[in-house]
């Protein structure tokens, strides 16, 4: 099996085999804890005008997203995983929409199969992989809007490629390199409450969420679901 590296917006352009778009602040770590909150699925589009009119047109209960960190105009929550673990979300379909992670996702256009990626489902995400045995996967860190490379995800990419090939990084060490990083120094600074510091935190706990999150095509859409391993 074959495991590259490919970075940032046009990383996930050319991405091939199954792919992972990694983004852990805070996009797919927000998704792991709207799944754990009950959600049923969630739909991943790359502009804020299509989330508000699929909510519109009944496609989904919420949009859930940022601009620039920010929770956008008209929609119900923010990208953040702390915000969402206050919600009951039991059989909810969300719509799901920022500016590195599900763009990504919907750039991927040449992956066979597809998975959205933090720390908090690394090795969940490894384990649905090889469950699938593919020849060649592809590590796609997102960064800062799909733009400027970000430690956490650098740092998530190379344990998920330690994983697949069969070391075992120790944890401390890689949430230790990550909470030293540009992006980290934004959650708890007063003058960014959007950067919740317990989004921080839960985007830190390593391998905590007992499944992958798969996202696939459902009736022109694309759909992310659980997938246990």
């Amino acid at each position: 099996m074959e495991v590259r590296i490919r970075n940032l917006l046009r990383g996930a352009r050319k991405a091939e085999g199954t792919v992972v778009i990694i983004d852990v602040y805070r996009a797919f770590t927000t998704e792991a804890i709207a799944f754990l909150q009950g959600a049923d699925r969630i739909v991943l589009v790359g502009k804020i005008g299509e989330a508000l009119e699929l909510r519109r047109k009944g496609v989904g209960s919420y949009c859930i997203g940022e601009v620039e960190g920010r929770r956008p105009e008209g929609f119900d929550f923010g990208n953040s995983p702390f915000e969402l673990k206050q919600v009951d979300l039991v059989e909810k379909t969300l719509i799901h929409c920022t500016m590195a992670g599900t763009v990504g996702v919907d750039a991927a256009k040449m992956a066979k199969h597809i998975y959205a990626g933090a720390l908090v489902t690394a090795e969940a995400t490894v384990k649905a992989i090889l469950g699938i045995g593919p020849d060649l996967v592809t590590l796609v860190p997102m960064g800062w809007a799909g733009r400027i490379p970000t430690d956490e995800d650098e740092q998530c990419a190379l344990y998920m490629r330690n994983l697949l090939q069969g070391r075992k990084p120790d944890k401390n060490s890689v949430r230790a390199l990550v909470l030293v990083g540009e992006e980290s120094q934004k959650f708890g600074d007063p003058e960014r409450p959007h950067f919740h510091l317990y989004d921080r935190e839960l985007s830190l706990k390593i391998d905590e969420v007992p499944f992958a999150i798969r996202v696939t095509h459902e009736d022109g859409f694309l759909v992310a679901r659980p997938e246990f391993v």
